[in-house]
């Protein structure tokens, strides 16, 4: 794989602080049983990076420590991890908002049964993959039969009250470009999908996120072997919009590797960028002795990717309405 990392720097991006720390996203590991193109983990069945449980007894204590209102769970797939459903049985006691996020194909998964209810009884919010809702592009992106594993996966879902009004239970769904383009504008494209998934496959959910494809690992390297990557570059900038800039995820949230060590996002974290932009590691232990809110945040060209047109985050389009 091609480190893009020398593409990304040096870079004019502006410079930006922290907020209020509200959200703590833990990558549970590099380990999934998809391997998607547009990935910027580098996730796939071979990867063998699995956070441990002392590791995640920290988490446990940084949330409870910290006042955190917020853990969203990644991977690779994060219900791989063999600690999963107790650090998740853990949080939920703890009143903190469990966000998983979820390929929906893992749910159909040997060794998995009865995850999706377990996910319903600790009311978990689901954010989950589905790139597109025809089957040829879904499948050519993430592989052959994804789509109607995810399909199956919804119908579940469905049945157990995820995505239906009322029930409480939040389901999400989230559009990846196929190629270096951006998403459409997301409020349409949730129409869309809405009224194929529902006409087509009876299948509701709650929202959509459009999230524009970052320039790093998997997908970068892909841009720079098809001699793609400065053009893609070239779009992000071109689109740059300043009303995002006071929305971008990295205010208000900290990602956490498997090991344990802290980045302003996870795509800092996938680049190695050091949290903070203070140059050395910093391990999750040691924000409880740190006063973080101010704090500098490690920028390089990537961010033009969380600003371009609506802007793009963990949570979807940043400012709706903005022509694509």
């Amino acid at each position: 794989m091609i480190d893009t990392l020398p593409r990304l720097q040096p870079s004019d991006f502006p410079s930006i602080r922290r907020d209020r720390l509200e959200t703590l996203q833990v990558n549970l590991g590099y380990l999934c049983n998809q391997r998607c193109l547009h990935c910027h983990v580098n996730a796939g069945p071979n990867r063998t990076e699995i956070m441990d449980w002392p590791t995640i007894e920290v988490v446990l204590e940084v949330l409870k420590k910290a006042e955190i209102r917020r853990l969203d769970l990644t991977g690779g797939a994060p219900e791989m991890n063999p600690h999963f459903r107790q650090l998740v049985a853990a949080a939920s006691a703890m009143g903190i908002e469990v966000i998983d996020r979820c390929n929906l194909t893992i749910l159909s998964e040997p060794g998995y049964e009865g995850l999706a209810e377990f996910l319903a009884a600790q009311r978990v919010e689901l954010v989950a993959s589905l790139p597109c809702y025809l089957e040829d592009n879904v499948d050519a992106q993430r592989g052959s039969g994804v789509f109607r594993q995810s399909i199956e996966g919804l119908s579940r879902l469905n049945k157990l009250g995820y995505g239906i009004e009322g029930s409480g239970l939040k389901l999400t769904l989230v559009y990846n470009p196929q190629g270096p383009t951006l998403p459409p504008a997301q409020q349409e494209l949730e129409t869309a999908y809405r009224d194929m998934l529902r006409d087509a496959y009876n299948v509701e959910f709650n929202q959509l996120f459009t999230i524009t494809n970052m320039p790093v690992n998997r997908f970068g390297s892909t841009l720079i072997s098809q001699n793609k990557f400065d053009s893609y570059m070239d779009l992000l900038k071109a689109s740059y919009n300043h009303d995002a800039l006071s929305a971008v995820m990295c205010r208000n949230l900290i990602s956490v590797d498997w090991r344990g060590y802290v980045y302003d996002c996870d795509f800092n974290q996938m680049l190695g960028l050091p949290f903070g932009a203070t140059g050395g590691a910093v391990h999750l232990r040691e924000l409880l002795q740190r006063e973080i809110e101010g704090a500098p945040i490690a920028v390089l060209d990537h961010c033009y990717g969380c600003t371009a047109g609506q802007g793009s985050s963990c949570g979807g389009a940043l400012k709706t309405g903005v022509s694509q």
